[in-house]
């Protein structure tokens, strides 16, 4: 791989870099393709327990790069072949993304728009500096949405506001993404970095097999009957039962510290 995307890990925390400032980490071509790479490899590291995806340079990311959309005008590709190109690449990534075992976490500090808005909320919590923007601008450019923003913005902000950031292309300052759920947390700018290696070690810190099972229930949930997810989380706990973490919790619990899981 080429330096499209940058990979850290270090104490639990798998730092993604995408590293393309000069473009705006533009997730077309090589960002889109190592990032999903990446991610694959990370799902079988032992020694990961919380991914971190950023942007380089000053932006999270531009999501299309105009400079491409220029070329595919100018290509003579098909149009099918122009639609399964953004799915092979965009699509995957953010399909890998969502699915991803380990909780993530979005650093957005600066614009994160279009399909680079639907990554940060792709991730099962944003964080943004002061300095942030989001927006699902994809009307700017005459395009309509793609990367699975139809799959989870509804299901961040609700149906009607949805139809209302893409309809307009508004670009929501901190404190109107904070308002709509599109932003966890707002952190100024001088605190933002140590405040997301806070919340990332706090995640890498905890008892990761059962968090795994949180995630994809609660990530599944929205789909099912009451009933369905019922006997889902009782199925997730009798296996989450058999691990060493959950001793240990009960252990700390019983002997009034703090635990310390270790992952398994």
């Amino acid at each position: 791989m080429s330096d499209a995307v940058l990979l850290e890990v270090a104490d639990g925390v798998a730092t993604l870099t995408m590293n393309r400032p000069d473009r705006m980490n533009p997730l077309t071509g090589d960002v889109a393709v190592e990032l999903d790479a990446h991610l694959a490899d990370l799902a079988d590291r032992d020694d990961v327990r919380c991914v971190v995806l950023r942007g380089a340079g000053g932006a999270f990311s531009a999501g299309g790069d105009v400079q491409h959309l220029q070329e595919n005008l100018e290509s003579d590709d098909s149009l099918d072949e122009s639609a399964r190109r953004i799915e092979r690449g965009l699509g995957a990534a953010m399909a890998r993304l969502v699915t991803c075992p380990y909780p993530t976490v979005a650093a957005v500090d600066g614009p994160a728009v279009g399909a680079g808005a639907t990554l940060a909320i792709a991730c099962d919590v944003v964080l943004a500096s002061e300095s942030a923007a989001i927006g699902f601008v994809f009307d700017q450019v005459g395009l309509s949405v793609d990367g699975g923003t139809s799959y989870l913005l509804p299901r961040v902000v609700g149906l009607n506001v949805a139809k209302e950031l893409v309809f307009t292309g508004e670009v929501c300052d901190p404190e109107r993404a904070a308002d709509l759920g599109l932003f966890n947390h707002v952190y100024a700018d001088a605190a933002f970095d140590d405040e997301v290696a806070a919340l990332a070690a706090e995640i890498a810190a905890g008892p990761t097999v059962a968090l795994r099972h949180s995630k994809r229930l609660l990530q599944d949930g929205l789909d099912k009957s009451l009933q369905e997810a019922i006997h889902d989380e009782a199925l997730a706990q009798g296996v989450v039962f058999d691990t060493d973490d959950h001793a240990e919790g009960v252990r700390a619990f019983f002997e009034d510290r703090a635990p310390e899981f270790e992952g398994h």
